[in-house]
């Protein structure tokens, strides 16, 4: 059977089948792109929630380090405070007990019979460090006539202990305002002793520092070594 041409209204229905199928395609088309597009939005929005959650949480455990260490010096600098305040009133306090100390022997030198068998007591001392025909000794002005005395029985007992004679003259030159005691100087000027009590006492304080802070303060833990 021969094709016919087709007249108009045939002509326009297929034109809207044409029309609608192509209306179709597009609306499916368009559904895939949208789906397409939303899918890579997800995938994108996705990628960016974990690219700033994690930039976040780097920067939360950064800024939690840094309070971390800030804490740790504040507390180090108060550990540190409260360990210099301690150090400062046990240094007041040893400093307080020496003190006392040389008041106290300040006081022995207004005893005479006990200041002059002190004085006689550090004399023998030197003269037997010294080991020489002759020695000057030192006093304070206000000791003179006690250091005399003084030097003079020293000079028997220095005697009576080496076997040996000695010479001892006695010169006023120390401070009045020292604690007491005597210096002793060997005939040919070489040596000299200090046996003032400001000196002995010094000494003590020196030799007797750990065990006073041992007794008082009892064993220091940040000592790792003990002689």
């Amino acid at each position: 059977m021969a094709s016919r041409p087709l007249n108009d209204d045939e002509v326009v229905s297929e034109m809207n089948k044409m029309v609608a199928f192509i209306k179709q395609e597009a609306l499916e088309k368009a559904r895939e792109i949208r789906i397409k597009a939303d899918e890579e939005f997800a995938i994108e929005k996705a990628k960016l929630v974990k690219q700033e959650s994690t930039a976040i949480d780097a920067q939360f455990e950064k800024k939690k380090k840094g309070a971390e260490i800030a804490l740790k010096i504040k507390q180090s600098t108060q550990t540190n405070k409260s360990r210099l305040r301690l150090l400062q009133a046990r240094e007041q306090y040893l400093q307080d007990l020496f003190s006392t100390a040389r008041d106290q022997i300040s006081v022995l030198s207004k005893d005479e019979g006990r200041y002059l068998q002190l004085l006689e007591g550090v004399i023998v001392q030197g003269l037997l460090q010294l080991l020489e025909p002759s020695a000057t000794v030192y006093s304070r002005p206000k000791d003179l006539e006690l250091a005399k005395k003084a030097a003079a029985n020293a000079s028997k007992q220095y005697k009576e202990i080496s076997g040996k004679d000695v010479e001892v003259s006695v010169e006023a030159t120390l401070q009045d305002d020292s604690a007491g005691g005597v210096k002793l100087r060997s005939g040919t000027g070489r040596i000299t002793i200090d046996n003032t009590l400001d000196e002995r006492l010094r000494l003590l304080e020196d030799r007797m520092l750990p065990e006073i802070r041992h007794d008082i303060f009892g064993i220091n833990e940040n000592r790792k070594f003990y002689a």
